[in-house]
Formats: structure tokens, C-alpha cells, sequence
């Protein structure tokens, strides 16, 4: 499996931009479609964004589309989550997650194998 590390996280004013990133070692990277879940105390897990391993496809939750990009650079074995127009409700802890099926562009926890530890991210209004 694929080792992933979050980072990136804190504390940002609605309306600003954050960008986490979620570095991988231990396999090969764009060997795995890549996505982002967050979770809010008291919620579930909520699909955030996908892109798949070479970049070129993305898909997104509503409640982010529009406002946050997913990203990738095999190169660094990083991707990342670009989040502008931050709104109170996005606070929650953030999960990178890898995919090792390629040919599905999965949207569901338990399409992702491998998990990161997770980064805090609060928005103050």
C-alpha cells in the first residue's frame, strides 16, 4: 500500500484560500487515482474531490464545486486541494485517500484503500 501524509491545515477567515497537500511514498504514485473526504465532528465522512493518476479527469462534491481544485504532480508523489471562498461549514478534518483501481473514478470511502492521518482545517466567520 501507498503511505500518505497530510499537511497544510489551520486556521483561515471565510473567505480565504487554503492549500493542502497530501504527500505518498511506498508505491508507485500515478499508479492511484487520488482523492480528498473531510469530516466534521458529529458527521460522516464526505466525499470532497477525485482526480485520477494522470490529472486529466477531476469530479467534485457539490458542496465544493466551484470553489476548491484537486491537483496533482506524480513528479513529487503530492496532490493537492486548492480552497478558496472558505465558509465556516468547511471546517472539518481533511483525509487524502488513494484509489488503486484505475479504471473507476470513485466518489465513496470505500473505494480508497489507503488513508492519510488527516489535517485540521477551521474556518472562523
Amino acid at each position: 500500500q501507498v503511505q500518505l501524509v497530510e499537511s497544510g491545515g489551520g486556521l483561515v477567515q471565510a473567505g480565504g484560500s487554503l492549500r493542502l497537500s497530501c504527500a505518498a511514498s511506498g508505491r508507485t504514485f500515478s499508479r492511484y487515482n487520488m482523492g480528498w473526504f473531510r469530516q466534521a465532528p458529529g458527521k460522516e465522512r464526505e466525499f470532497v474531490a477525485v482526480i485520477n493518476w494522470s490529472g486529466g479527469i477531476t469530479y467534485y462534491g457539490v458542496s465544493v464545486k466551484g470553489r476548491f481544485t484537486i491537483s496533482r504532480d506524480n513528479a513529487k508523489n503530492t496532490v493537492y486541494l486548492q480552497m478558496n471562498s472558505r465558509k465556516p461549514e468547511d471546517t472539518a478534518v481533511y483525509y487524502c485517500a488513494a484509489d488503486s483501481t484505475l479504471l473507476r473514478l470513485g466518489s465513496s470511502s470505500s473505494d480508497f484503500g489507503s488513508w492519510g492521518q488527516g489535517t485540521q482545517v477551521t474556518v472562523s466567520s
